[in-house]
């Protein structure tokens, strides 16, 4: 399958495409490099110019979209929240609008959302048909979903990932906690009532190419594990596999001090998602659980411990 791809250089990007490079599947990357310095797999894109030539896309049978501004870095000013606002719905637009004018679209888009999107919920258990929530990351998730409208329109089955917290040791917040935790400095993050939904990146890319295949499943789709656990509980299951205390937690106010809104937006509120949808589907998760997740993240195989002087 001829699949295209934005978002190739970050955090899932840069897994994906080995992963489904390695199934057999060929990949085609959306870049923001200079056309001049193209290669051959490579298609140049400006979604703040709207620049998107269709004829290089015709003839894809799949597309993935994963673009757009990372909201752990920066402070959420009036110009961060305008530019990952822009970065999402803008790209989409155009991504969509171009897909949908090809003479032959791709069947499938598979286009990045968050669990963002229900927004600050306590302990009530969500799934696809949850109600949007309030709050900033709320609305941008909705404007980012709302954006594919021209793609289905075309009848391309469009599949919205909204993905929890990624955990994988070599980026996103997993690989922000290991040095604190490590030291151990790590602890909860206010109360620790809140409720974390994760998931490990393996599950995040058997869950996008389960996606791609399985026709059943459209609009909303939870990239979540199917136990969500407390903040509490997670910094007491990362404290055990590093076998380090955690014992300093992080009080709401020094939270909002040092991070702004973007403290109580991501790390104080609570999300308790299920993601019914894969799993009516038959996704089989390899990491449902998270000491397992974590200790096979973490942990070196026994053969590589046994290797060590």
């Amino acid at each position: 399958m001829r699949i295209l791809i934005s978002g190739s250089t970050g955090f899932v990007g840069s897994a994906l495409i080995p992963f489904l490079t390695g199934a057999g599947h060929r990949i085609t990357r959306l870049v923001r490099t200079s056309p001049q310095q193209l290669d051959a797999d490579a298609v140049f894109w400006d979604s703040s110019s709207g620049i998107l030539d269709p004829q290089a896309l015709e003839g894809v049978e799949a597309a993935i979209h994963l673009a757009g501004e990372s909201i752990f870095r920066g402070r959420w000013t009036s110009a961060k929240k305008t530019r990952l606002r822009e970065s999402r719905a803008q790209s989409t637009q155009l991504l969509c609008r171009t897909l949908a004018s090809l003479e032959h679209p791709p069947a499938v888009l598979l286009s990045a959302s968050a669990i963002g999107y229900y927004g600050d919920r306590g302990e009530e258990l969500l799934d696809e048909h949850s109600s949007a929530g309030n709050g900033f990351l709320a609305s941008l998730c909705q404007e980012w979903e709302t954006a594919t409208a021209l793609a289905a329109h075309r009848e391309i089955r469009v599949v919205h990932l909204r993905f929890g917290l990624i955990l994988s040791p070599h980026g996103g917040a997993l690989a922000m906690m290991l040095l604190p935790f490590r030291l151990g400095l790590g602890g909860r993050l206010g109360s620790g009532r809140q409720y974390m939904s994760w998931i490990a990146l393996d599950d995040v890319l058997g869950a996008i190419q389960y996606a791609l295949t399985t026709a059943t499943l459209d609009g909303a789709v939870n990239v979540v594990s199917p136990q969500p656990v407390t903040n509490a509980e997670f910094t007491r299951i990362l404290g055990r596999v590093l076998s380090r205390p955690t014992i300093l937690p992080a009080p709401p106010a020094i939270l909002r001090l040092a991070l702004g809104e973007f403290a109580d937006a991501a790390l104080l509120a609570s999300s308790r998602v299920l993601p019914t949808k894969l799993l009516t589907a038959g996704y089989q998760f390899r990491h449902p659980a998270l000491h397992e997740a974590l200790r096979d993240l973490l942990q070196p195989p026994a053969s590589m411990s046994a290797q060590r002087p």
